[in-house]
């Protein structure tokens, strides 16, 4: 569990999203209150429910940025969900558990990932050993009975093993072979390993409420049923001991260990981030699929304010997840929720548009930021790529004029933008080894200028 501060939460978000102080404040509040409630004392702890948040706010404000970053941050178990599938034909009610099932899907894999990587030094060792008794058979001896006269002269027999002459030769060539291995001088040799492979058939089914209300997982009980077959695949020796190093690894695991440890973090320190929820908003007077929409908003409901969850692992209670709801909220308000889940999220936030200087911070200064991620590409072709200032502030400024004329689609329109701008340069990179390219506003207008400037080109391409 994360011990930052809500300034040090903020801090640490700022490196990665440009503005959008009070969203940021929002949810380094409900992330420090997390930690706050494992201090109170056991009963107290479990009446504390989390504070969800709903962020208002156009399309590429940050606001999924935010509550991915914060997830990483607090190594919680983390899943964005867009709420508008739920209202797809065919929907049915329970489907919205399928989230919380997901979740701890994820959650497993992560804990099971933490707990290989703890036993990665014994894992190593082991898979050592497999790879030089592979290179090297081992020489086999059977036990050799043997009669032991004690001191009271019962006679006792003992099972010792007699090496044969030739045992300790081939002790000094395995050494040698270890040696060999550790230094690299066996990277080409190829070795036969053997690979496990489960047939699984291939099974649909039809129902109304679909493979999650199966009692049964089905994939599981055929993996049981079905003979394991192996077959032999011919490798390079680097290749082998990394597929023995995880296949160890593997076996080293405590799965029970994992699922609870899962579990626990599911419950306790989970975040859903609900994208979308404006969409499953319906206004009074419509009719038609607005019905389906309160539908959902009222399936979510018993998910939000807790309940208990049936998954593949066992029971999940939803009590204590984070939930974070995001919307645009163009047509409808938060308070077209229905009262219900409205009192579910009592933290309301909303984000600002970005403009032209947000613009400029987002291509310079996150440590993501899209100008970085375009200089690091480039000089994977061994071609250094240079955007000067006023080219950046240029980016910006048609990124703002464009926002502004057709959808305002927030920073994303900078991607579309720099594509455009560094089509050339992305297409002749392999063939330009050692040049330097520098980019200017003049460049950047004569590229971009014709496209912006055509009202119905602009509108196909950025």
């Amino acid at each position: 569990m994360s011990t930052l501060t809500p300034r040090e939460i903020v801090a640490e978000l700022d490196k990665y999203v440009v503005g959008q102080d009070d969203a940021k404040r929002a949810v380094a509040i409900a992330l420090r209150n997390r930690w706050r409630r494992q201090q109170v004392p056991g009963e107290l702890r479990d009446e504390i429910a989390p504070k969800n948040i709903i962020m208002i706010g156009p399309t590429g404000v940050g606001k999924t940025e935010i509550a991915r970053r914060l997830a990483k941050l607090a190594h919680s178990p983390f899943i964005k969900v867009e709420a508008s599938k739920f209202t797809e034909v065919g929907y049915v009610g329970r489907d919205v558990e399928s989230m919380i099932r997901d979740l701890t899907e994820l959650a497993v894999t992560m804990v099971r990932a933490e707990e290989a990587e703890n036993v990665q030094g014994k894992a190593r060792m082991v898979a050592e050993e497999r790879l030089l008794d592979i290179l090297l058979p081992p020489v086999q001896s059977p036990p050799v009975s043997e009669l032991e006269v004690s001191d009271d002269s019962e006679i006792k027999t003992a099972e010792v093993i007699i090496l044969p002459p030739e045992a300790e030769p081939q002790k000094k060539t395995r050494e040698k072979l270890r040696q060999l291995f550790r230094s690299g001088k066996l990277d080409e040799r190829l070795v036969d390993i053997e690979i496990t492979e489960r047939s699984t058939p291939v099974v649909e089914i039809f129902s109304a409420a679909g493979m999650e209300e199966m009692d049964i997982n089905l994939r599981d009980m055929f993996e049981n049923i079905m003979p394991q077959k192996t077959r032999k695949k011919k490798v390079k020796v680097p290749e082998a001991y990394e597929f023995l190093v995880e296949q160890e690894a593997q076996r080293m695991v405590d799965m029970d260990k994992v699922v609870t440890e899962a579990k626990l973090r599911v419950a306790q320190h989970g975040i859903v981030f609900l994208d979308e929820i404006d969409k499953v908003v319906g206004r009074e007077s419509s009719t038609g699929p607005d019905v389906s929409r309160e539908g959902v908003q009222r399936d979510l409901l018993p998910i939000v304010e807790g309940s208990s969850v049936n998954t593949k692992y066992g029971i999940i209670k939803t009590d204590h997840i984070l939930f974070v709801a995001a919307g645009a909220f163009h047509a409808v308000k938060p308070s077209d929720l229905i009262p219900e889940l409205q009192g579910r999220f009592p933290i309301r936030v909303e984000l600002d548009s970005l403009g032209k200087e947000d613009f400029v911070k987002i291509l310079k200064e996150p440590r993501n930021a899209l100008i970085t991620q375009y200089v690091e590409l480039m000089k994977t072709e061994d071609v250094q790529l240079e955007i000067a200032d006023d080219a950046i502030e240029e980016i910006a400024e048609i990124a703002c004029y464009v926002n502004e004329h057709h959808e305002n689609i927030g920073a994303r329109r900078l991607h579309t933008i720099l594509e455009r701008l560094l089509d050339e340069v992305s297409f002749n990179a392999s063939e330009m080894k050692g040049v330097k390219v520098s980019i200017d506003a003049k460049e950047v207008k004569r590229k971009l200028e014709d496209i912006v400037e055509d009202e119905d080109l602009s509108r196909y391409i950025l």
